[in-house]
C-alpha cells in the first residue's frame, strides 16, 4: 500500500478519490443515512457499472496505485480522500502552514496562558511560534530523526504543547502518553514509536523512564520540564538548558526539514487505551489534523478571533485525541486562547479556574459533569426550604422549556425568564460558565439523568461522538442540532454508514471522510481490521439513525455480551437504567458473557481523596441523604455492606426489579448483583483515563464476586 515519495515541495499533488459508495457490499447489509442539513453528504449510487465501482478508490491523477487508503508504515503516504466539491475539496494544509496561517491572521492574539504563583502569563501567536520553532531546533540538536517519535509524558502545560508542535516542525512523531501508566506500559508506547527523545514533567514520571531506559534502544535524550532535576544525569536536559541546545542549529536546516513534510504522512502518534489489548498507535496525517479542526469547528460555529476570541480550558490528558483537538488544534485554526488549568483539576480545583477564566467553550468528559451535578445536589441539600422550592421550580421549567427548544419551538415562557433570573445565571456563575455557549461531552457514554439535570439549569450539554481512528470527533451536537441522548450529525464532509443494521436500525457504525486515520503503526492485520476493502473505517460501535438523521450510540459489538441461550444483549442501556432507578449507585457493571442468566457489579457513590483520587469510605452527601429517606442511618459504603443495610439493598432491588419489568425478554433480566466494596477508579485500575470502564479488567479483578454470582449454592441477592 505504500510508495516511495512520489510529491514535489513546490506542486504537491492532491490526491482525489471518490468517498466510499456501496460497492463490494450487498445493499441488504447496509444502511446509510445522511442528514438533510448537511451538503455532499453522500454520493449517487444509482445505476453504477460494475467498471466504475472498481475505480472509486483509484487515484484520478497520476501517482502511482500503491499508494493506497492506508498504510502501517512509519514513513508511508496515503491516498487523500478528497471530495469534488464542498469542504472536503479544500487544499490540503500541513502543520506547519496551518501555524504560519495562525500567526498571520492572530499574530499579537493571545494564544496560550498559564498560572504560577497566582499569577498568569501568555504567550501570543507570534510567541507561540517562535518558541516552537527553538524547540524544534533543539530536537535536531538531540539528534531526533525522521519519523522518530518524541514522547511527552505529564500534565498539560505550555511545555507540553512546544514539545508536540516541535516535534513535528522536526520532522519527528508527537506521541503522548498517559500520567497514569506504569513503566512497562511507557515502555511498550516509546519502544512501538522508535522514540528518540522523551519530555517528561517531573521526578515522578522521569523514574518510570529511567526504570525502562536500557530497553529503549533508539532513545538518545530526556528532558524534565516543570521542576529541578534532582540528579544529573547523561542526556538528561532541564527545560532551560534544552531550549539553548538548537540556537546553534541555523533556520535553514529547519526549513529543510519542514519543507519535506507532505500533507498525506503521519505527524501525530494517539495511543489507545489498551482497554482490550495492547495500545494500537493511531497514525494521523497533516490533513487529518488540519481539516478536521477546521471542518468540525466550523460545523459548531467557533468564533474566528478577529471576530470574538473563543476561551478553552486545558485538562483532560493530552495523550487523548479529544483533547488535542479542543486544546491545541481548533484554538490554533480559529485563534482561540488556551488556559492550562492546575495539575490537580480532576480532583477538585477545576471549577475554580473555570471561574476564574470563564471560557466560552468548555468539553466535559460524563464523569466531569457527574461529578458537578452531585457537588451541587450536596450544597442544594443544605439550603432553606424556600430555596429547594424555588430550584425545583426553576428546573422543572429549565427542563420544560429546553424540551420543547430541542423540539424546535422558539417560545421562552415568563417564566422561564424569572427563573433565569433567580437561578440559571446563579448557577452557571458559579460553575464558571456564565460566557460558555458551547458545553460538550463525549469519550465515554454519559446518562440521561445527568444531561436532564443541566438541561433543567438552562445549561444544554451537546453529546459528540469519534474515535482516535477518526481524527476525534465524528458526529457533533450544537445548539442548532441537539437532541437527548443524540450524538448529532456528521461533520459537514463526512459520511456515515450502520453496516448489516437488524430490524431496529442498529448495525456497527462506519466512518467515512479525510478525518479517517492512516493506520496503526507497524500494525498491518489490525489497519485491515479496521479499515475495509471499500475505505470505510469501521468504529465496533453499534448505533443506529433516527428519521431525522440524528445518531445513537446502542453499545459496542467487543461488550456485547451473548448468553448461553444465544441472545446478544448490550448491556450499557440496562446500566444505565439501573443508575437511574437507584441514584445511590455510582457504577454498574452488567455479567453473564457464556452465562445462563444476567449478574450485575455494583458501586456506591462515595468520597474520593482529593489528593490520590482514590475512592473512599465515606458516602457523598447526596447518597447520605438517600439513606436517610430510606430510613437508614449509614453514612459508610462498609456499614451497608457489613449489615447488608436492609433498606438500602431493599431499594436497589425495588429498581432493578423496575428495570427488568421493562425488559424485552427473561434473558435481559438481572437476576443477581453484588455491591463492591469499593467504587471504580482509574487507580484502581477499573476505569481508563478518560473515565472509560475497562471491563475485561474489571472481570480479572472481581473473579472471586463473580464466581459466587454464578455458583449454584449462592442465593439471590436481596
Amino acid at each position: 500500500m505504500e510508495a516511495p515519495a512520489v510529491f514535489s515541495d513546490s506542486s504537491v499533488e492532491v490526491l482525489k478519490s471518490s468517498l466510499p459508495e456501496l460497492n463490494g457490499v450487498s445493499l441488504s447489509d447496509v444502511s446509510v443515512t445522511a442528514s438533510p442539513s448537511i451538503k455532499n453528504h453522500l454520493p449517487k449510487v444509482a445505476e453504477k457499472s460494475e467498471e466504475s465501482k472498481a475505480e472509486m478508490f483509484k487515484s484520478k491523477g497520476p501517482p502511482p496505485s500503491s499508494i493506497g487508503l492506508w498504510t502501517s508504515k512509519r514513513d508511508g503516504e496515503v491516498n487523500l480522500r478528497m471530495d469534488e466539491s464542498g469542504i472536503g475539496c479544500e487544499p490540503p494544509v500541513r502543520i506547519n502552514e496551518l501555524l504560519l496561517e495562525a500567526v498571520r491572521k492572530y499574530g499579537d492574539f493571545y494564544a496560550l496562558a498559564s498560572k504560577k504563583g497566582g499569577t498568569w502569563t501568555k504567550l501570543t501567536y507570534k510567541e507561540y511560534y517562535a518558541q516552537s520553532r527553538k524547540v524544534a531546533k533543539s530536537f535536531l540538536k538531540l539528534g531526533l530523526e525522521r519519523f522518530h517519535g518524541v514522547c511527552i509524558l505529564g500534565f498539560n502545560s505550555v511545555e507540553w504543547f512546544l514539545a508536540d508542535i516541535g516535534a513535528i516542525l522536526a520532522g519527528g512523531f508527537a506521541v503522548g502518553i498517559y500520567t497514569t501508566n506504569s513503566p512497562e506500559a511507557c515502555q511498550y508506547v516509546a519502544e512501538n514509536c522508535g522514540a528518540n527523545i522523551i519530555v517528561v514533567e517531573n521526578d515522578k514520571q522521569l523514574q518510570k523512564i529511567l526504570e525502562v531506559q536500557k530497553k529503549l534502544p533508539f532513545l538518545k535524550a530526556i528532558i524534565q520540564y516543570a521542576e529541578p532535576i534532582k540528579e544529573k544525569l547523561p542526556n538528561l536536559y532541564d527545560w532551560n538548558e534544552f531550549m539553548t541546545l538548537g540556537d546553534a542549529v541555523p533556520d535553514e536546516q529547519l526549513d529543510k526539514v519542514i519543507e519535506a513534510q507532505k500533507p498525506n504522512q503521519c505527524c501525530t502518534l494517539i495511543y489507545t487505551s489498551g482497554t482490550t489489548g495492547q495500545p494500537k498507535g493511531v497514525m494521523l496525517s497533516h490533513d487529518n489534523i488540519t481539516w478536521t479542526a477546521r471542518a468540525g469547528g466550523q460545523y459548531v460555529g467557533l468564533s474566528c478571533a478577529l471576530e470574538r476570541q473563543e476561551l478553552v480550558v486545558s485538562y483532560l490528558p493530552l495523550s487523548h485525541v479529544a483533547a488535542q483537538m479542543i486544546d491545541i488544534w481548533l484554538p490554533m485554526t480559529f485563534g482561540m486562547q488556551t488556559f492550562f488549568a492546575q495539575p490537580d483539576a480532576l480532583k477538585g480545583s477545576l471549577v475554580e479556574t473555570l471561574k476564574e477564566v470563564r471560557p466560552t467553550a468548555f468539553m466535559g468528559v460524563p464523569r466531569v459533569w457527574e461529578k458537578m451535578q452531585e457537588k451541587m445536589k450536596s450544597v442544594g441539600a443544605k439550603s432553606s426550604a424556600l430555596k429547594k422550592k424555588i430550584a425545583a421550580w426553576a428546573k422543572a421549567v429549565g427542563l420544560e422549556t429546553n424540551i420543547k427548544r430541542m423540539n424546535g419551538s422558539a417560545e421562552l415562557p415568563m417564566s422561564y425568564r424569572f427563573a433565569k433570573a433567580l437561578v440559571y445565571k446563579k448557577v452557571r456563575k458559579a460553575l464558571g460558565l456564565d460566557h460558555c455557549t458551547k458545553c460538550f461531552t463525549g469519550a465515554a457514554p454519559i446518562t440521561k439523568e445527568t444531561l436532564e439535570y443541566f438541561l433543567s439549569l438552562d445549561i444544554p450539554v451537546y453529546e459528540l461522538y469519534g474515535m482516535s481512528e477518526s481524527s476525534g470527533p465524528h458526529t457533533l451536537s450544537h445548539v442548532d442540532c441537539y437532541k437527548l441522548m443524540s450524538c448529532g450529525k456528521e461533520i459537514t464532509g463526512c459520511k456515515t454508514m450502520i453496516f448489516k443494521p437488524d430490524g431496529d436500525g442498529n448495525g456497527e457504525i462506519c466512518f467515512a471522510g479525510r478525518h479517517v486515520f492512516m493506520g496503526y503503526l507497524n500494525m498491518e492485520d489490525k489497519t485491515k481490521e479496521a479499515i475495509d476493502n471499500e475505505g470505510w473505517l469501521h468504529s465496533g460501535d453499534l448505533g443506529k439513525h433516527d428519521p431525522d438523521g440524528f445518531l445513537y450510540i446502542t453499545g459496542r459489538i467487543k461488550e456485547l455480551i451473548i448468553t448461553a441461550g444465544g441472545e446478544n444483549i448490550p448491556p450499557v442501556p440496562i446500566e444505565d437504567a439501573v443508575k437511574e432507578a437507584v441514584p445511590i449507585l455510582s457504577n454498574a457493571m452488567l455479567l453473564g458473557d457464556k452465562a445462563k442468566f444476567l449478574s450485575m457489579l455494583l458501586t456506591l457513590k462515595c468520597n474520593v481523596n482529593m489528593e490520590t483520587g482514590d475512592p473512599e469510605d465515606d458516602l457523598t452527601p447526596d447518597a447520605i441523604e438517600f439513606c436517610r429517606k430510606l430510613g437508614s442511618k449509614a453514612s459508610k459504603v462498609s456499614q451497608i455492606i457489613a449489615s447488608k443495610d436492609p433498606a438500602v439493598y431493599g431499594a436497589i432491588q425495588k429498581g432493578i426489579t423496575a428495570v427488568n419489568d421493562q425488559a424485552v425478554s427473561n434473558a435481559q433480566k438481572v437476576q443477581k448483583w453484588v455491591i463492591l466494596d469499593k467504587d471504580f477508579s482509574i487507580n484502581g485500575g477499573e476505569l481508563g483515563p478518560t473515565m472509560k470502564l475497562k471491563r475485561p479488567v474489571v472481570v480479572k479483578m472481581y473473579k472471586q464476586q463473580i464466581d459466587q454470582l454464578y455458583s449454584a449454592e449462592t442465593p439471590d441477592a436481596k
